[in-house]
This record gives C-alpha cells, structure tokens and sequence, in this order.
C-alpha cells in the first residue's frame, strides 16, 4: 500500500510540475520529483571489480553544482570565480559540449565554485548562482530570454556567508525560488517572461535549503525551511529559531508555520511522508524533526511536533525515503554516523558509523536499488534494506578524498557524477 501511495503522489505531482517529463529525463535538483529517485529499470544487479563502465568524462571546474538531463543533453551550471558563472550544455550521449552561455558575476566565498542545480523544461533552462542571478535560457538560441538578481533585486547587500545556494522548482507557469532577502523570501516568477507573480515578505534567517511542493490535505502547498540565527558566524544578534513554512502556490499566502526549527545552516528541504506528515533534517546536531500539519474544519492549519532525533539527519540534501523508511548521510563537523536506516516511529535501525564511511554525498534509488556516492571517493551498489547496511558492488571513481559533495543524475541507463575535476558518465543498466 505504501509503495503504491507513493507511486501515486510521483503521478500527481508530474501532472502540477508544468514540465513534461519522459521516463528518461533528469530535469531538477534530486530527479523528476525531487526525491532521490528515478523510474530507469534494467540495472546491472552486481558490478565487475573495475565497476561499471565508463562512457566518458569531462573537465568541470571547482564547484558543487549537479548536472540535470532533459532530452538526452546534459546541463551544468559551471563556475569560474574570476570571471563568473558558467552554463554548460553536453551530450549524454558522447559527452561532447554542445554550446555554453557565461555571464560576468566574479566573486569567491569559503567553499568556492558552483553550488546549485539548475532546472530544465520544454523550452528553457534555468539556473541561480552564488550571487544570486537568476538566468532563463532559451534551448534553441542558447541566449537568454530573462534575468534577474533574486538577491539584490529585494534589498540583499552582502551575500551569506556560503552565498545563494538556490535550486529553482517549477509550478504550473511559475518558477519559486526562495530569495531570502531583506523585502523578500519567497518568490514566483512568471517562467516564461520574469515578470513577478507574488513573493512573501522576508521568512527569516539566511537559508541555503530550496523550495518544495508538497501535497498537503490535498492540495498543492509551497514548503520551505527558514534556518535559525547562525550562532557560529554571528556572535552579537539576537537569537531566533528557523520556521517551516507552508504557502498557497498561486498566491505566495502562508497556511501555516511551524516555528521550532533550530538547524542554524538548514540545507536540506522538507520531505512529505503521507498522511500529512513533514521531515525535516538538518547537520550541526539537529538532527531530524517529524511534523503533522492538521487542517480545522475552518480550513485553517496546524502543526504539531511528533518527535524529533537528533541522532539521524543529514547536512546537505534530504533523506531518501521508501516504504515507511529513511535512508540519509549522516556527518557533519561534529558527527560521523556514515548511512543511516530510521523508521517512522524515529527509531534508528542501523548505521555504518565509519565503516563504510559516507561523507555529504548522494543517492538514487532505480529499480529497486540504490546506488549512493559516499561524497569521497567510492560508488556503492547497494539494496535498501531496514534490517541492515548490504553493499552489492563498490567502486573508487576519484583518486583523492576531497569535499565532493554534488548530487547525481540517472537518465538513459546513464549516471553522472563529478569531483572537483570533471563529471564521469557511467553505464549503470544491462
């Protein structure tokens, strides 16, 4: 029943997308509905010793940003902080660059290069970069059809400390991005044209996790995680804690806040787990916090904190959830708890602490698989189970240990991943 629930929201929420999305395709920020996993059957059940084949490889620069796949090309926000951002089209096929489209925005922070993904429809590609320019980029001409700056456009001075980490969403005609500056939080662009739909007044604290839409009693909602005050980089502000927020997607207007986050870097966005319940996770010690939002007769809404455990979480991307089960990362400065297993109820059923080691890395679950990244230097084959941690197949894809923490992408039986060098393609089905 589980399984089927979740098959049927994954329908639902390709039909409010506004993107037409083929079995094949790779379009967003953790695939086609946001959530680790991909519909690619056929896939190699155990890899040779050497691991699975590589089809090619391409010089990338320094960065974080994960690639995204639409109709057999491959699109990379890339970044030279010299000079500025970079977009990057390949194809999947050969791993040839097709074209690329760069624009003047230089500028460096700690954790330098790219850091966002970018998200692709029919007719355009979109990208935000560590500055804040939102670029809209037409397939065919390769040029753009709008920009904009979600940062300084509303008021936004210095950058955060980590820069705007923001990995747009597609709602119906809009593109909701969370611009978390002074004279705004959210915001809804027309994707077409640029022209602003609706934006929220500021949520709160600097956050570097990206919008969601959810189903929440039926309808449609706009999650999004506000961080509590960063107590690590600012000493003498006033403390406050980070809100979880739910907005009518048409109109930007907040249904309901949950208003006890207090994950002072919030990177991850929300999960929904059926029966109107929420996830959220954070690294620093937060750990993981279960929500229930009710809905009155009135038609007003609620939450209520379920349990949080601040033993299981993950730093920068959210658990991978599957039948009443989640599977997330878990380390950060102050933890090494490697892959972790917790039930709906917060217990922890099982993690590999140190061995095997996971660092910030990634996950995707095809035809009943997993194949995860340990953000370091190996590629796992594994079968997700609550019971324990089984590894299939493993291999090393990069020579030395360093912060390789971007999201992967399956499409076309092909995985891509990347270092701090180059992005590998790998032949991952039968």
């Amino acid at each position: 029943m589980k399984r089927t629930l979740f098959l049927i929201v994954s329908v639902a929420m390709l039909a409010v997308s506004g993107m037409e999305i083929k079995a094949q395709d790779w379009p967003q920020y953790l695939g086609p509905n946001r959530n680790h996993t991909s519909p690619q059957k056929g896939l190699l059940r155990s890899w040779p010793e050497s691991g699975p084949e590589v089809l090619w490889s391409t010089d990338v620069i320094k960065g974080f940003g994960g690639p995204v796949v639409k109709a057999g090309k491959v699109y990379l926000l890339d970044r030279n902080d010299e000079t500025g951002d970079i977009m990057r089209c390949f194809d999947l096929q050969t791993g040839k660059e097709l074209w690329k489209y760069a624009y003047d925005s230089p500028g460096e922070v700690q954790y330098p290069g790219s850091r966002s993904v970018p998200i692709v429809d029919d007719r355009h590609v979109y990208s935000v970069g560590p500055n804040g320019d939102l670029y809209c980029i037409d397939l065919q001409t390769h040029q753009p059809v709008w920009n904009k700056n979600i940062w300084t456009d509303f008021g936004g001075e210095k950058i955060p400390i980590w820069a705007i980490s923001q990995c747009p969403v597609i709602y119906e005609d809009m593109l909701i991005i969370s611009s978390q500056a002074p004279k705004a939080g959210v915001v809804a662009y027309n994707k077409n044209t640029g022209e602003i739909i609706w934006q929220t007044p500021n949520l709160g604290n600097e956050t570097y996790a990206s919008p969601v839409v959810l189903n929440i009693h039926g309808q449609y909602q706009i999650v999004m995680v506000n961080s509590s005050t960063n107590t690590f980089m600012y000493k003498d502000i006033p403390v406050t804690k980070g809100k979880v927020v739910g907005l009518e997607p048409r109109t930007g207007k907040v249904l309901w806040q949950y208003s006890d986050w207090e994950c002072a870097i919030s990177i991850p966005n929300p999960i929904s787990v059926g029966d109107n319940k929420i996830l959220i996770v954070g690294g620093y010690d937060r750990g993981a916090t279960m929500i229930q939002v009710n809905k009155a007769a009135d038609g007003t809404f609620s939450t209520t904190e379920l349990f949080t455990n601040l033993d299981f979480g993950d730093q920068t991307k959210p658990p991978l959830f599957l039948d009443g089960h989640f599977y997330a990362l878990y380390r950060t400065n102050q933890k090494r708890e490697g892959m972790m297993c917790m039930d709906m109820n917060g217990k922890v059923l099982w993690k590999t602490g140190r061995n095997p080691d996971f660092d910030r890395g990634s996950m995707i679950l095809a035809d009943g698989l997993l194949l995860a990244f340990d953000g370091i230097t190996t590629l796992y084959l594994l079968e997700p189970n609550p019971t324990a941690f089984k590894a299939i197949s493993k291999v090393k894809m990069f020579d030395a240990a360093a912060t390789n923490w971007s999201p992967m992408a399956l499409a076309d039986g092909k995985l891509l991943l990347r270092d701090q060098n180059k992005m590998i393609c790998l032949k991952v089905v039968q």
